[in-house]
C-alpha cells in the first residue's frame, strides 16, 4: 500500500521525526521462525508448496516476495522491542500481523509479528508479564489463540462485534463494539478498561496495535470514530505507557479509508503523539 511509503516522508517533512529516527528492518531468522510457528507450516513457505486453499486463507498468492516480506516485518518488531527497551517507545510502519495463527496464516498475514516479538522478550530478557492492546477494527484472532496458555502474555481486544473474523477467538478480555460506536463511547469504554487492565497485570512491556480501520469512513470497519477521537485513543495509550514507565512497541495495523490523506493523517497522529511524549 501506498502508505508504506507516504507516511515517513509525512513525518519528515512535517519535522515529527528525522531521517536518523529510522532504521532498517533485518530479516527474522529461521530460528525465531520455528519458536513462535509449526515447523510443517514454515517447511511450506520456505519451499513455495504451501496449499491453494491455505493461500486464499491468507490472501495473497505465494511468493518469495511475500515470505521475504513477513519475515523483513516480523524481523523489524523483535528490533522495536530491543529499541523499546532503551528508548521507552519504537514503532513498526508495518506489522500487526495479529491474524497469523501457529501453523496457518489469513487475513494477509503470515507469521504472528506480536507472538514472535513476545517470546524474544520472554527468551531473552525473562520477560513474565507482556500486554498486548490490540485496537485495530478486527480481532486479533491469531494473536489470541497462541497467547492461550501462556500466562506472561495478556491479551485485549477491543474490536468490531460485526466486523471479521466472523467466527472470534477467545482473548483474555474481549470487547465486541457495536457498530457505528462513536468517540465518546469507544473512548469511555477504553479508558476504563485499560487501567483495569494495567493496574491488575501490572504489565513490564507492552505491544500496542493501533490500527486506524476503526474510523468511520474507513472500507473495511464499522465503527464511527473521527480522526480526533482516533488520535485521543492513542495518546491514552500511550500516556498510561510512559507514566507507567512501561516499553512500548506500536505496530500500524490496518487503515483503509477512501482518501489516503486521511489514513496517512491518522496514522501520523500515532507519531506525532508519541514523539512528545517519548523524545
Amino acid at each position: 500500500m501506498a502508505k508504506y511509503s507516504l507516511l515517513p516522508e509525512q513525518l519528515i517533512h512535517e519535522g515529527t521525526i528525522s531521517q536518523g529516527n529510522f532504521f532498517v528492518p533485518e530479516m527474522l531468522p529461521e530460528e525465531r521462525i520455528l519458536r513462535s510457528h509449526d515447523a510443517n507450516y514454515w517447511k511450506a513457505l520456505r519451499s513455495l508448496t504451501l496449499d491453494k486453499k491455505a493461500q486464499r486463507k491468507i490472501g495473497f498468492p505465494l511468493s518469495q516476495e511475500l515470505v521475504d516480506r513477513e519475515r523483513i516485518i516480523c524481523g523489524g518488531t523483535v528490533q522495536n522491542t530491543e529499541f523499546a527497551l532503551q528508548y521507552g517507545c519504537s514503532m513498526n510502519i508495518a506489522g500487526g500481523t495479529h491474524h497469523a495463527y501457529y501453523s496457518h496464516g489469513e487475513g494477509f498475514c503470515i507469521f504472528n509479528d506480536i507472538i514472535i516479538g513476545a517470546h524474544h522478550l520472554i527468551d531473552q530478557h525473562g520477560f513474565e508479564r507482556i500486554l498486548v492492546v490490540d485496537l485495530d477494527v478486527h480481532q486479533g484472532n491469531g494473536t489470541a489463540v497462541m497467547a492461550q496458555g501462556d500466562d506472561r502474555i495478556f491479551t485485549f481486544s477491543m474490536h468490531g462485534d460485526k466486523n471479521w473474523p466472523y467466527k472470534k477467538e477467545k482473548s483474555d478480555l474481549d470487547i465486541a463494539l457495536a457498530d457505528q460506536t462513536d468517540d465518546r463511547t469507544y473512548l469511555s469504554t477504553l479508558d476504563r478498561n485499560l487501567g483495569a487492565i494495567i493496574d491488575q497485570f501490572e504489565p513490564q512491556f507492552i505491544f500496542f496495535q493501533s490500527g486506524v480501520d476503526v474510523l468511520a469512513e474507513d472500507k473495511l470497519g464499522r465503527l464511527g470514530l473521527t480522526v480526533q477521537g482516533c488520535r485521543e485513543r492513542d495518546l491514552m495509550v500511550l500516556e498510561r505507557c510512559a507514566r507507567n514507565e512501561i516499553p512500548v512497541v506500536i505496530n500500524m495495523g490496518g487503515g483503509y479509508s477512501p482518501a489516503i490523506r486521511t489514513i496517512i493523517e491518522a496514522h501520523a497522529n500515532t507519531f506525532r503523539v508519541a514523539a512528545n511524549l517519548f523524545s
